[in-house]
């Protein structure tokens, strides 16, 4: 099978759910034509770089897929004949697709917020770290702060003793 992506834009006036029967649609012109949908990545609304049929914007969809050649002239096709498609383009990427390395492996949902927790609860302990070490720092600078405050006002006091026992010395 040869492997293919086909990126398109769809109308950015649509609603959501008009948005979601052009995209469900294409996969499954893909599936009919016994073609193999491996990606469908929705990159969102953008600006388009020049007016396409006067819209200055549209959503874009990145379509991956595997199947003959006959999948690509049909699905030109239906996207030639819907009003919903600004544009499209499709690019043969490889000859000879292993569908096994293409097809993405499911991962169990569970799995991954266990390990999005987890994560999540790591970085906030490693922060409540720093923070405890930064409060430990100006504790000690405080500390420290207040001993050379102490240390000043012995010297002056010693200063001032040491002066008048000087004068007393003198005086006698």
């Amino acid at each position: 099978m040869r492997y293919y992506e086909t990126l398109y834009i769809i109308n950015p006036n649509l609603a959501e759910e008009d948005y979601r029967v052009v995209v469900s649609k294409f996969t499954d012109v893909v599936e009919k034509n016994k073609g193999v949908v491996t990606k469908v990545d929705e990159w969102g609304k953008k600006t388009l770089a020049y007016d396409i049929k006067k819209f200055d914007k549209g959503f874009y969809v990145l379509l991956q897929f595997c199947g003959e050649a006959d999948l690509t002239a049909e699905l030109k096709r239906e996207m030639g004949l819907d009003d919903r498609i600004l544009k499209y383009q499709t690019i043969k990427l490889s000859d000879n697709a292993d569908l096994e390395k293409l097809k993405p492996k499911p991962e169990p949902i569970k799995a991954e917020s266990v390990e999005a927790e987890s994560a999540e609860t790591e970085s906030v302990e490693a922060e409540s770290v720093e923070v405890k070490s930064i409060e430990a720092e100006s504790v000690e600078t405080e500390s420290i702060g207040t001993k050379s405050v102490e240390a000043v006002e012995k010297t002056a006091d010693s200063e001032e003793t040491g002066a008048k026992g000087e004068g007393e010395k003198d005086g006698l």
